[in-house]
């Protein structure tokens, strides 16, 4: 199921749509603000990246051109970054979304045996890039995103250039809540596993259902929406994202 039409966007920058995004913050009712675990933990790790660079929350505020009060909220886990948001920061930082997650409380289980005898090599999440790792569902780590969206990191063997996720686009869901495309470095590949996920890409426009995949160049400016009254469930691969933008 696809649908095909020319449609306009804007082709702004990143820092455009976050000043956009900061506008209505402030203004977002008690319960999209609320400070739960995951965006909390979320903002602690994003802090911690920017003063590891010797940044100050004003210098990274004005390198993203928005005000250094939306950068401390969302350090501070008071709101919660955009897809497109958290894209512009962790590229202004330079450092990989694996980082964003909390892989250092993943925890290792022993893998079963094959009918061969053989033992399954389990390494911890994040860790040995030249063995065969399994990542169990209870240790899958979440980052709650604005407007309902949901990534859940899988298991990717430490493999930097390659963004292996889990997505939930919940009721209404959409990757940037102001309708602003995004556009960053890399090739995604995504399949819908249930719900229908609508995606524009320059000036088309696809719905997808379960069974449906697609792939793209991400620096053609996208943007991801549920359509319905469903959650959007896909498994989403992003390759090259530390290439730079030309």
């Amino acid at each position: 199921m696809s649908v095909r039409k020319v449609m306009p966007y804007a082709h702004e920058t990143v820092s455009d749509s976050i000043a956009n995004t900061e506008q209505t913050a402030d203004t977002e009712r008690p319960a999209q603000r609320s400070v739960d675990r995951e965006s909390s933990e979320l903002g602690e790790r994003l802090r911690k990246a920017r003063t590891e660079q010797g940044l100050s929350l004003r210098e990274l505020a004005r390198r993203l051109e928005v005000s250094p009060s939306l950068v401390s909220q969302i350090e501070t886990g008071k709101i919660q970054p955009s897809v497109r948001t958290l894209y512009a920061i962790v590229t202004e930082l330079g450092v990989s979304l694996d980082e964003m997650f909390d892989v250092n409380e993943a925890r290792s289980q022993p893998a079963p045996r094959r009918s061969t005898g053989a033992t399954l090599r389990v390494a911890p999440v994040g860790e040995g890039s030249d063995a065969v790792l399994v990542q169990r569902a209870v240790d899958t780590q979440p980052i709650d995103l604005e407007g309902g969206v949901r990534w859940e990191r899988l298991a990717t063997g430490g493999e930097l250039e390659v963004e292996f996720l889990r997505t939930t686009y919940g009721v209404e869901a959409e990757s940037s809540r102001d309708g602003a495309f995004v556009r960053h470095n890399g090739h995604e590949f995504g399949v819908v596993i249930s719900g229908t996920l609508g995606i524009s890409v320059g000036f088309e426009e696809f719905l997808l259902g379960p069974g449906d995949s697609i792939s793209f160049d991400s620096t053609i400016p996208h943007r991801l929406y549920t359509v319905g009254d469903e959650p959007a469930k896909c498994v989403w691969v992003v390759i090259g994202r530390y290439s730079r933008v030309q």
